[in-house]
């Protein structure tokens, strides 16, 4: 899909039911021809950071717990900051909101501009082609996506908002039951 951004949201639609995904918000951060990568922004951890990098405690927007990004590479650290107008540079590629990795190996007070960062463990990850082939099927709906998702702090509903702010034919699956059986 030539239209997909760093920036981009991919809400997971119901028919998606495998478990890494399963009513997922994905924050795009790559997509080109040899794959793609973002971070789940929906499922905080009872992880404390603090344990792992007490460094970026301050600079953390709440819940302040570390978030499972996805089923690769699960012991790997990946940071989400805002730099609000820090511009492209080589180890900073933002999106259109100023949202972009940034090196948790680095001290925080050394990155300019730093406002709320995220920490994830691991990342989601698609080969070449595989998240167009899941996008034609229906598997997700790519919308677009705002800092205040990235660091909203009350990620386990964004889901469903997320969806409720789409054109009808999308924000109508906002309430659509866990288990068809139950409706």
């Amino acid at each position: 899909m030539d239209d997909l951004r760093r920036g981009m949201l991919l809400v997971a639609s119901p028919a998606l039911t495998d478990p890494n995904f399963f009513r997922s918000v994905v924050l795009l951060m790559d997509h080109d021809r040899e794959g793609a990568v973002g971070v789940i922004l929906d499922r905080p951890l009872e992880i404390d950071v603090k344990d792992h990098l007490p460094s970026w405690c301050e600079r953390l927007a709440p819940p302040g717990r570390v978030f499972e990004g996805g089923p690769v590479q699960t012991q790997t650290a990946i940071g989400v900051a805002h730099r609000p107008g820090v511009e492209a540079e080589e180890t900073w590629q933002p999106t259109r909101d100023f949202v972009g990795f940034v090196d948790v190996s680095l001290d925080p007070d050394g990155v300019d501009g730093l406002d709320e960062v995220r920490i994830f463990a691991g990342y989601a990850g698609w080969g070449a082609g595989q998240l167009d082939m899941e996008l034609d099927i229906g598997s997700w709906f790519p919308v677009e996506g705002t800092a205040d998702d990235v660091f909203d702090p009350v990620p386990t509903t964004l889901w469903r908002r997320v969806l409720r702010r789409q054109e009808q034919h999308i924000a109508r699956y906002a309430n659509f039951p866990i288990d068809l059986r139950s409706n």
